[in-house]
């Protein structure tokens, strides 16, 4: 990530959720970046320094919810990581001539709607500035699905497959809304999951533009599982015989067939019916010439320390933040608009090899 000044990018953290202290770690341990200001929603934590929020013990940068103190900071770049975007926010931000980067649920901005993403991309107009929306998926799944079809001569299609147990992910505010807990006759169902996943089609048109190709529709599928037994998930439950399992597709559509597949397969517990296998990973699938199978796995290194499921979470806040945090100084350096993946060079991991110590 070396940015190619002299002197650190200034930065303000957005929110100290679980995303937003990996990201806090990530800023206050990298020779490029400097920790100015933080965003902290609770008023509890105003006021407090933001390496006591996220356990790294005191860095000397409070926690505020001034919003106008933050912006009279003039950081180069917001690290922003709500669990969902506040468009108002974003356009206050990249108005104020503040670059963003951000894992909230955006990519193009298709997910927000035609009128907020007009909204933010008048801001950046206006700002000069930039902002580009990644995460772990969509993000930085899509641009390994994109990388892996770059050594083919035709490309039929790109299926980009997630495929996980998100038991110990204990966000209700980001699961509910997708239908986790709900009928599976529910009616409404196939509505909420498209509503929540959106940002997944945010996704398919980035993944388009890399190929080059116009689409005729993008479409969202979905099916669902339910769990046989009660299921306790620490702050909420899921009841016997509603779903705790989805599978929810995004299609990009060229001549009445999907060119682009990006599939989510997410299942809670031991007793789903039906009892979907998992790639316990990320897939990546080209059909063309030659055809490509690419696999991700993910585990904690050998001086992990876990004392239940839930703490290897850890690891899936990390893969979400760092895609962000590596495209700071490319979003900084880009043209002002919405940039993506496509925009902007390859983000390179510089910056977290340690001599001497383990990372944190």
């Amino acid at each position: 990530m070396t940015t190619g000044i002299d002197q650190p990018l200034r930065i303000v953290q957005w929110t100290t959720g679980n995303v937003g202290r990996r990201s806090v770690r990530a800023i206050a341990n990298h020779p490029d970046l400097e920790l100015v200001g933080c965003f902290a929603w609770g008023q509890d934590k105003v006021g407090r320094d933001v390496g006591d929020l996220c356990d790294t013990g005191p860095i000397g940068v409070l926690a505020t919810n001034d919003i106008d103190a933050l912006l009279a900071l003039r950081p180069d770049c917001v690290v922003y990581n709500p669990k969902w975007p506040n468009v108002d926010e974003i356009v206050r931000i990249l108005s104020s001539g503040i670059n963003v980067v951000t894992t909230a649920a955006f990519i193009t901005g298709r997910g927000v709607g035609d009128d907020a993403r007009g909204r933010i991309a008048t801001a950046c107009d206006a700002g000069s500035a930039s902002i580009l929306g990644t995460g772990m998926n969509p993000g930085f799944a899509n641009l390994l699905g994109i990388v892996s079809a770059q050594i083919c001569d035709r490309v039929d299609s790109i299926t980009i497959t997630e495929s996980v147990d998100s038991t110990g992910y204990d966000s209700p505010e980001t699961e509910i809304p997708i239908g986790f807990g709900r009928p599976v006759d529910d009616p409404a169902l196939p509505s909420m999951t498209e509503a929540a996943t959106a940002v997944f089609g945010d996704a398919v048109e980035l993944v388009a533009d890399a190929l080059g190709v116009t689409l005729d529709e993008i479409r969202c599928d979905a099916e669902y599982a339910i769990t046989t037994e009660d299921l306790d998930l620490g702050s909420w439950a899921i009841a016997a015989n509603t779903v705790a399992g989805v599978h929810v597709v995004w299609k990009g559509i060229v001549d009445q067939r999907a060119v682009i597949s990006l599939v989510a397969r997410w299942r809670k517990g031991q007793h789903l019916q039906p009892d979907w296998r998992l790639e316990h990973g990320y897939l990546i699938e080209v059909q063309g010439q030659p055809c490509v199978r690419t696999k991700l796995e993910v585990f904690p290194p050998s001086d992990f320390i876990a004392k239940s499921f839930a703490d290897y979470m850890v690891l899936g806040m990390i893969m979400t933040a760092l895609p962000a945090i590596n495209a700071i100084p490319h979003v900084c350096a880009a043209k002002p608009g919405i940039v993506t993946y496509n925009d902007v060079p390859l983000t390179a991991p510089s910056g977290w090899t340690r001599r001497g110590r383990t990372a944190p």
